[in-house]
C-alpha cells in the first residue's frame, strides 16, 4: 500500500495541487493531510468557504481518480467547522474525516487525533494539557475559542483546561485496533524528545503522553505534524520507538511530503522535488 503524507499545507492551494500532482505520478492508494488544512491568515471564521469551496473541489479529483483520502483539522483550524468538514467528506465516497476515528483499508486500521498539547498562543480550540503533571508555559493573551457566535473570551484559561481531557486522557479514548501490527496512529502532536517536536529555538515541545502511548502500544506506524521547522532544526524527520516507526515531514515553503511504502516499510521524504532522505523501518 503506497500512501503520500502530508500535513500543515495551511491552505496553499499551490501545494494542493502539488499533492494531487504527486499522489497520481506515485500512483498512490492512499493520501494522507493531518492537520491545519485552512488558510490561518486574516479572518479565520471564512475558513468554512475555503471547505464548501476550494476542498470540496480538491476531494473531488481524488474521488474521480479512486485515490482514498484521510484529513482531519488542526490547531489552526477553527473548531466549529469540524461538521462542515464531515458534511463535505460525505459526499464523497473515497474521502474519511479520520479525527478521534478509526478507518480500515486494505488490512490496516488508521486511527486519527488532532488535540495538541497547550502553547501560548491564544487559540485554543484544540488544545489540551498533556497529563496531570502538566506545567502551562507563559501565555501571550487570554484564550479564544470559536463558536458560532464569534469568539468566547477564557480569561483563566488554566483553570478551565484543567476541565478537560488530558492528551493522556484522549488517546485513552480513541477506538482500538484489533491488530496493534497493523495499526497506523495520525496524531498531530509529536511525541516528545526524539527529534520530531523541535521548534526554531531549539525548544522541545512535544508530547510525554503520546510518547508513553507509543512505547507502550507500539503500533506499526505513527504520523505527525504541527512543528514545520522541526525536520530541518533536529535533523531528524523518522525515528523508532521500540518496534514504532514516527514520521514527522515538517512543512517548508516547498511543498514537503513523505511516501511510505506499508508492506516494505520504506519511507522517503521529499522536500520540493528532492529527496532528502530515505529511511528503512
Amino acid at each position: 500500500m503506497r500512501i503520500i503524507f502530508a500535513t500543515d499545507l495551511h491552505g496553499d492551494k499551490q501545494k494542493y495541487d502539488k499533492l494531487l500532482n504527486t499522489a497520481r505520478a506515485s500512483s498512490a492508494d492512499l493520501v494522507i493531510n493531518a492537520g491545519d488544512m485552512l488558510p490561518k491568515e486574516g479572518n479565520l471564521f471564512r475558513q468554512g468557504k475555503f471547505i464548501t469551496g476550494f476542498l470540496a473541489s480538491h476531494f473531488k479529483t481524488f474521488e474521480e481518480a479512486g485515490i482514498h483520502y484521510l484529513c482531519y483539522l488542526g490547531n489552526d483550524d477553527l473548531r466549529i467547522f469540524d461538521p462542515l468538514l464531515d458534511e463535505v467528506c460525505s459526499n464523497f465516497k473515497f474521502i474519511m474525516p479520520i479525527a478521534q476515528r478509526r478507518v480500515e483499508l486494505n488490512g490496516y486500521e488508521f486511527i486519527g487525533m488532532n488535540w495538541v498539547v497547550d502553547y501560548p498562543f491564544r487559540l485554543k480550540d484544540r488544545c489540551r494539557i498533556d497529563d496531570k503533571e502538566y506545567e502551562f508555559q507563559e501565555q501571550l493573551g487570554t484564550a479564544l475559542l470559536s463558536t458560532a457566535n464569534g469568539w468566547q473570551e477564557i480569561k483563566n484559561w488554566s483553570s478551565y483546561a484543567k476541565t478537560l481531557p488530558s492528551i493522556e486522557e484522549e488517546l485513552d479514548l480513541l477506538a482500538k485496533p484489533r491488530k496493534m501490527e497493523k495499526a497506523i496512529y495520525i496524531i498531530h502532536m509529536p511525541p516528545y524528545a526524539i527529534g520530531l517536536d523541535m521548534c526554531l529555538s531549539g525548544e522541545i515541545v512535544g508530547s510525554k503522553a503520546v510518547l508513553r502511548f507509543l512505547r507502550k502500544h507500539q503500533p506499526r506506524l505513527s504520523l505527525h505534524g504541527h512543528i514545520h521547522e522541526s525536520p530541518e532544526i533536529s535533523n531528524r524527520w523518522c525515528e523508532k520507538i521500540g518496534k514504532t516507526c514516527c514520521i514527522q515531514p515538517g512543512q517548508s515553503d516547498r511543498f514537503t511530503y513523505v511516501l511510505i511504502d506499508l508492506e516494505e516499510m520504506l519511507f522517503m521524504r521529499v522536500v520540493g522535488s528532492e529527496t532528502s532522505q530515505t529511511f528503512y523501518g
